[in-house]
């Protein structure tokens, strides 16, 4: 029975309408996933005479930060790593039971990337360890053990991806670790480091991450098997009815008619929700590159500049029109002009954006030229980057079900690897305008290139939006085929 869903899958990939977008994506991660794997690779092989170069036990320092390495794991899953999804309504009412197709979709995951990847870590290392010396034995249990710890993050991505509550609890609680750890309050690797070593000194500890594995497993298993059934998601909660009023909006006409639509959407929705949290946790990614202690190479600050102000942008408005995929068919058959559907959604984009770069002021606390960094990433965003996304959705053919985060098998990422893909054209011309200016030892001068591009991408918007509106009508009718499929 595995082998014919493994063929159905397969058919399944075929014969999609968007089947030469997907094979395109596949190839360029595939890229991706050598590029990662060598890094991995090199990782393993080179963490042991490093950290001995720096005079630090090899085992007990790699030990110390597994608390830190698993956490950040786990979060890597919950934003890129899809759930497993199988076409469930039809296996319903064949002779198949609910065990094997439960089994199934979860046994895809063990071979999902996100998995198998950290194998070319911990394997190289591992015979690192043996090369040098180490006990045989507790280098097995141990790498057994970490396995063990990775799939455990496989089955918690399935479980906090229904529990967001949960998942809320366990950030705060690991943020709260690492801020007490930086302030040299309480250091918690003192803890899980001591923890992780002693699989390695003593190996019987090793069915501790067993069971661990077993019971999440378990867990997982009966989660999605009480909700497989025709009608997961029809019963609805009664709660309070809540209105919005939105009738100032109508003085904008068509495009005041679509901007209530879509601010209706997010509010009522828990993957456009989702998208909107994702794009606040955006304003904080500069802190990764302006923060005291950062040495980041100067051309990506402006790279930082751009997602920090673009965090709404790139999570919603790459997806544009899918939010609409499911009344999609029915608004093309509407008097319903082209050129206010896009201005509604650009109107959209360019609000948030701006709503983002004043919420981010806080990074003048580290400098104003960084904030100077953000302000001009929002103009090359407002008048490039906001385009590029509404172009780019003319080719998007994947359908967003808005109901899905009431199955347990639904897709609920705000946005996935495959959509991240398609952000690279919009971060290179920045970085290279910029890189241009340090090129000449003048930092203005790259800012200045940066948002002068911004600038008229902004004066020419009719004509580049003339021509984005050619190609939603020219894509039209391979874009409702699309949405009529269901994966």
């Amino acid at each position: 029975m595995f082998f014919k869903f493994i063929y159905l899958e397969w058919k399944s990939f075929l014969r999609s309408a968007s089947f030469g977008t997907n094979l395109a994506l596949k190839i360029l991660m595939a890229f991706l996933v050598i590029y990662f794997t060598l890094i991995f690779l090199a990782m393993g092989v080179g963490a042991f005479y490093v950290l001995k170069k720096m005079n630090l036990e090899p085992l007990v320092t790699v030990n110390k930060f597994l608390f830190y390495y698993l956490f950040a794991d786990l979060v890597f899953r919950l934003i890129f790593q899809a759930i497993p999804v199988v076409n469930i309504k039809p296996l319903l009412v064949m002779n198949i039971q609910k065990n094997t197709i439960v089994h199934f979709s979860l046994w895809k995951t063990f071979l999902s990337f996100f998995n198998w990847i950290h194998a070319f870590f911990f394997l190289p290392f591992s015979v690192v360890l043996l090369l040098e010396g180490y006990d045989v034995i507790g280098v097995l249990a141990w790498t057994l053990a970490m396995f063990c710890f990775i799939y455990a993050n496989n089955f918690l991505n399935l479980i906090l991806n229904n529990i967001d509550k949960l998942f809320a609890v366990f950030f705060v609680i690991v943020t709260v670790f690492a801020g007490l750890q930086y302030y040299d309050i309480f250091d918690i690797t003192d803890y899980t480091g001591t923890f992780f070593q002693q699989f390695y000194e003593n190996p019987i500890w090793i069915c501790i991450p067993l069971v661990i594995v077993s019971v999440l497993y378990v867990f997982t298993f009966r989660f999605f098997k009480q909700n497989l059934y025709l009608d997961a998601g029809l019963a609805l909660k009664q709660e309070q009815a809540k209105t919005q009023d939105l009738s100032w909006l109508n003085q904008f006409g068509t495009i005041g008619t679509f901007l209530k639509n879509d601010i209706k959407l997010i509010m009522r929705n828990k993957r456009s929700k989702t998208t909107v949290f994702m794009s606040v946790l955006f304003l904080f990614y500069g802190l990764i590159f302006f923060s005291p202690g950062m040495h980041q190479p100067k051309v990506m600050h402006v790279f930082a500049g751009i997602f920090v102000s673009g965090g709404f942008l790139f999570v919603f408005g790459q997806f544009v029109p899918s939010w609409d995929s499911s009344y999609y068919q029915l608004m093309m058959t509407q008097n319903i002009p082209y050129r206010g559907y896009l201005n509604a959604k650009w109107w959209l984009i360019v609000i948030v954006t701006a709503i983002s770069t004043v919420l981010a002021s806080f990074y003048i606390f580290f400098g104003w030229e960084y904030y100077l960094m953000i302000v001009v990433g929002a103009i090359y965003n407002i008048g490039i980057n906001s385009q590029l996304v509404l172009l780019g959705g003319a080719y998007t053919k994947t359908p967003i079900d808005l109901t899905s985060s009431n199955g347990a098998f639904g897709d609920k990422k705000a946005f996935n690897m495959s959509a991240m893909l398609l952000t690279i054209p919009k971060l290179l011309v920045p970085v290279l305008l910029y890189g241009v200016g340090l090129h000449f030892n003048n930092e203005n001068l790259g800012l200045l290139l940066v948002a002068l591009t911004g600038i008229l991408g902004f004066v020419f918007r009719n004509k580049v939006f003339s021509f984005i509106e050619s190609k939603y009508k020219t894509e039209k009718y391979s874009t409702i085929a699309a949405y009529k499929q269901k994966k």
